[in-house]
């Protein structure tokens, strides 16, 4: 019979089962002292600390300033290093390439400011975004996007000519302006293709939108004065694709050629000596950029960030082990996806990044 005062042997070994000791490089838990001062970067500092998302927005943070820091002159002479990377200074000088992706939602809200310093400050190399991302930064130089409410009501938004973005609102008549703007630009893209035989591209579409916007406001205007290309394979999907079929009753025969742009992607990742993704959101902005990332075998940096969900099988959803099983991110490389909401942790992570001083220039 067991003593009513001794713990019974099974329970007390359940419960206090002892622990392997914690090797030696593993991080304790520890979050942000405020009885400090404590400015925006070492909060920023101490998200690598604090676990769940926080630990990964501050991988994701490193990751980004490994991306920017990165120098071929970092990496020793290969035995069969071509005699264009030789030179010190131009091993100095080769960066690594950031292909920044995003979907059209992130345009519409203030992210839209944060790309564009971006862009105006030749931080990234290439841009691969969906029809809204193009057409809503043009609108936005047309008309103002307001701060509304997820709950109203669709049917009288529709009867008073708004047009819904989550909590944002677009009056329709911004995309009337828009087609008064656009629709001249096309009958000029359309005669000159006539007169010179040479079709357009989604790209070289958006770098003429670019250059007729003529508006520091306007992220394609400094992709076009930054020569920074801009992809975007769904080009019309969108109130761009309501204009070219609209145009195409009026004044027929405008051609753009996705092919040229695949290649043109394409050969931009594979000649890159160290490439990094960054992308926000998912779709055809993730997979496009990824897919290229192939052809190179996989990306050196990779930053996702969106609330997709892998259960389904989507690749908007999905970690980036999966893209190193395709290729697309090499093995060993250094990869993190933070679930959020772009708007919430991107403006951060340019803070943390892109924001301060460049001590390699």
């Amino acid at each position: 019979m067991s003593n009513a005062t001794s713990i019974p042997s099974g329970a007390s070994a359940a419960v206090l089962k002892p622990s392997e000791p914690m090797p030696d490089f593993a991080v304790s838990v520890e979050g942000p002292d405020f009885e400090k001062d404590v400015s925006l970067q070492k909060l920023l500092e101490s998200y690598k600390r604090i676990g769940f998302q926080a630990n990964s927005l501050g991988k994701a943070i490193d990751i980004v300033n490994h991306m920017r820091k990165w120098r071929l002159s970092d990496e020793p002479i290969a035995a069969d290093e071509s005699e264009e990377f030789l030179s010190s200074e131009v091993r100095a000088n080769t960066k690594c390439n950031v292909f920044l992706g995003y979907t059209s939602n992130l345009i519409s809200s203030g992210l839209r400011e944060i790309i564009l310093y971006l862009v105006k400050h030749k931080h990234v190399s290439a841009i691969v975004t969906t029809a809204g991302g193009i057409e809503e930064d043009f609108i936005k130089c047309l008309g103002k996007t307001y701060l509304a409410d997820y709950n109203l009501d669709g049917a009288d938004l529709r009867k008073r000519g708004m047009n819904r973005i989550g909590n944002l609102i677009v009056p329709n008549d911004n995309y009337c302006k828009f087609e008064d703007w656009l629709t001249p630009i096309l009958d000029a893209m359309l005669a000159e293709q006539k007169e010179t035989g040479q079709v357009w591209t989604p790209s070289s579409f958006i770098r003429r939108l670019g250059k007729e916007i003529n508006n520091e406001e306007s992220v394609y205007y400094w992709a076009y004065k930054n020569d920074i290309p801009v992809f975007c394979p769904a080009l019309t999907d969108g109130s761009l694709g309501d204009m070219i079929y609209f145009h195409s009753f009026k004044n027929p025969g405008l051609v753009v050629d996705i092919v040229q742009d695949i290649r043109n992607l394409n050969e931009l990742s594979r000649k890159s000596r160290k490439a990094g993704m960054i992308i926000l959101g998912g779709g055809v902005c993730k997979h496009q950029i990824a897919n290229a990332m192939l052809i190179r075998n996989g990306a050196d940096y990779s930053v996702y960030i969106n609330t997709g969900q892998e259960f389904d099988g989507s690749d908007s959803g999905a970690r980036p082990d999966e893209a190193v099983s395709w290729g697309k991110i090499r093995a060993g490389s250094e990869s993190v996806k933070v679930f959020a909401d772009a708007t919430l942790v991107f403006p951060l992570v340019v803070a943390a990044t892109f924001a301060q001083p460049d001590t390699q220039g």
